[in-house]
């Protein structure tokens, strides 16, 4: 059986930009191809000390296939998960607000919540051990850097996380779409708070929505569809902060 890597590949320019910026001991080396110039990352990696190479496009593509290179890849240390218990005080302290991803598996929906979460500021994700997308290699390539400003923690049972959270007085809110779900505008959220996401296609849990305060929804007026859990996300993040910025 093979061993466990050690290491992940990060490519993009803004993601390995932010990573030289936000935590450059994690990289190994750095991979760029050699007919492209990136003065401020070149300059980041030389003040770092950080292993540095040139090559050909196509020996770029042998060391990580994927779209959207961009020209850079950096070898980088596996990413380390936060710890939950270590998040209790800064939720408690309304430092920040959780968002709990209830079998999100689609790496760009997970990507681009902490994305979304790391412009925002002031949330941390938590996320289940089992069926569900971790942090893979995706997710940090459409993170473009979020991953360094959003603590993410996994969890053996989200349910049980939930729980918890809720002893230190966390408000849980669920995004649902039925009739028995206020709209994102009408309600007042009370902080700490912590946000549950369900999958696209069969929502939260039900074994998760015996645990919910309340439930909220984005009023749509339009065409019968529904937003990208991504997307989803942003809109009701903009409210919690809205709302949270209030209490300062």
């Amino acid at each position: 059986m093979a061993k466990p890597t050690k290491t992940m590949l990060l490519y993009g320019r803004i993601s390995i930009f932010e990573r030289l910026k936000a935590n450059p001991a994690s990289i190994n080396k750095v991979f760029l191809q050699d007919n492209i110039s990136l003065p401020n990352t070149e300059k980041l990696i030389k003040e770092n000390n950080i292993p540095f190479e040139r090559l050909k496009s196509h020996d770029l593509k042998k060391l990580k296939p994927a779209k959207d290179l961009q020209g850079i890849v950096a070898r980088i240390d596996k990413f380390s998960y936060a710890s939950f218990e270590g998040l209790l005080d800064q939720v408690q302290n309304k430092k920040v607000s959780l968002i709990f991803l209830d079998r999100i598996n689609d790496p760009q929906n997970f990507g681009a919540i902490v994305r979304t979460l790391a412009c925002f500021g002031g949330f941390a994700v938590v996320i289940p051990q089992f069926n569900a997308c971790g942090v893979t290699e995706a997710v940090l390539h459409v993170a473009s850097g979020g991953e360094n400003y959003v603590p993410i923690s996994m969890v053996p049972n989200l349910s049980a996380a939930i729980m918890k959270v809720k002893k230190i007085d966390c408000q849980i809110v669920g995004a649902e779409a039925g009739d028995d779900a206020a709209d994102v505008g009408d309600i007042s959220f009370s902080f700490p708070l912590g946000l549950v996401l369900g999958s696209e296609g069969e929502g939260i849990r039900y074994g998760i929505q015996k645990h919910l305060d309340s439930k909220v929804r984005i009023p749509m007026k339009g065409a019968e569809l529904s937003f990208n859990v991504g997307i989803a996300c942003a809109i009701f993040c903009y409210e919690i902060s809205k709302q949270r910025k209030g209490l300062e």
